[in-house]
């Protein structure tokens, strides 16, 4: 097949990802090309995914950076779950009128070429109006929680003609999503387990890799860290300039913690293999969890607060443990625990049920679906 994938603008695809989204569009397109299938990369100026066909729409990702995605009512950003989720401080009209701009210019570049199907990874509400009455059928993978802006456009591209062809990463997410539109599938962004290395040796200490925004709880990470007793690694970008001056600058000096800029995926595994457990305390309803895949792949337990699609990734009690959201000191006693944590179950349990073979098997079902064969 002849596949357009339409990536997040707000960033560069290249590594250091600055997330889980732009990692797997950038999975993805491998893994389809690997299969045979014939794919476009819509992306923006300056990025980066070897092996795949690449195509510079010349949008400048700092031209979006009032789009930059924060979960509404995650504490300490603003909004309520049904307000807008851009970043706090920006133009929200200046904003939409950017983000408007950038995907005119890129769905102006997908139609210039005939495909069987264009899988839209985008955020953003122009994303899915520009996506209607396209000529190939369109998917939109929804990567995030349902806000207001996002739930318009879909509801508005289903009224005026071919109903958009919707998918989510998570039935928890999908539970979410189908209270505002029909869902069609769900289709989990698995890793490649076959790249990331593992050790069935217990490591040392703890890990936490993710945006430095409030709703993935990196301070969180280091106050569980230390609760029990042990030095942690955090790996991520000031992604929320405010959160990181507050709460995690002042951590930063803290005995036992160590807080490094986000580094390439290969690296990051390498760190994870290395690690007793891997913390992801999310403060919101997480809509998959990759780290927490990728560090089962690594064979490193994982403790996280049982919310939204952290559910689907760890095994309670076999791959790491869920404790209830917001409950440092339970997350810090399932920390004394992980040493009872098979790591190779771990590894086994990511090779058999997240791996990235399963995701690709899953969009190619969809793809033939809705491409009428």
């Amino acid at each position: 097949m002849k596949i357009a994938i339409m990536a997040p603008l707000v960033t560069a695809i290249r590594e250091p990802q600055l997330g889980g989204s732009q990692a797997f569009v950038a999975d993805l397109a491998r893994g389809l090309a690997g299969r045979g299938h014939d794919v476009d990369v819509y992306a923006a100026s300056g990025s980066r995914i070897d092996g795949v066909k690449l195509i510079d729409t010349g949008v400048d990702p700092r031209a979006l950076a009032g789009t930059l995605y924060r979960a509404p009512g995650a504490p300490g950003a603003p909004g309520s779950d049904a307000g807008d989720a851009t970043s706090e401080g920006s133009d929200p009209l200046a904003a939409a009128a950017a983000a408007e701009a950038a995907f005119a210019t890129a769905f102006a570049a997908v139609r210039s070429s005939r495909y069987d199907v264009i899988h839209n990874h985008a955020f953003d509400a122009p994303a899915i109006r520009l996506g209607t009455g396209l000529r190939a059928p369109v998917v939109h993978t929804l990567h995030l929680p349902p806000d207001r802006d996002l739930s318009a456009a879909l509801r508005d591209a289903a009224r005026r003609g071919r109903p958009p062809v919707v998918a989510v990463v998570s039935n928890s997410q999908a539970v979410a999503w189908r209270r505002v539109v029909p869902v069609d599938a769900v289709l989990p962004p698995y890793p490649s387990t076959r790249d990331i290395p593992w050790s069935s040796s217990a490591g040392q200490g703890a890990v936490f890799a993710g945006r430095l925004s409030p709703e993935k709880g990196a301070a969180e990470a280091i106050d569980i860290a230390r609760a029990a007793g042990v030095p942690i690694h955090v790996y991520g970008d000031a992604y929320d300039e405010g959160y990181s001056r507050e709460q995690i600058d002042p951590r930063r000096d803290l005995p036992g913690v160590s807080v490094h800029e986000a580094v390439p995926r290969p690296s990051l595994w390498q760190a994870m293999a290395e690690a007793a457990v891997v913390l992801c305390p999310a403060r919101w309803d997480e809509p998959f969890g990759l780290a927490a895949a990728e560090a089962q792949a690594c064979g490193a337990p994982v403790v996280a607060f049982s919310r939204g699609g952290l559910r689907e990734v760890i095994v309670d009690r076999a791959t790491g443990f869920l404790v209830p959201p917001d409950d440092i000191p339970a997350a810090a006693e399932a920390v004394s625990k992980v040493a009872g944590i098979s790591r190779r179950a771990c590894r086994d349990h990511a090779e058999s049920h997240l791996d990235l073979g399963l995701s690709l098997d899953a969009h190619e079902r969809l793809y033939r679906l809705v491409a009428g064969g």
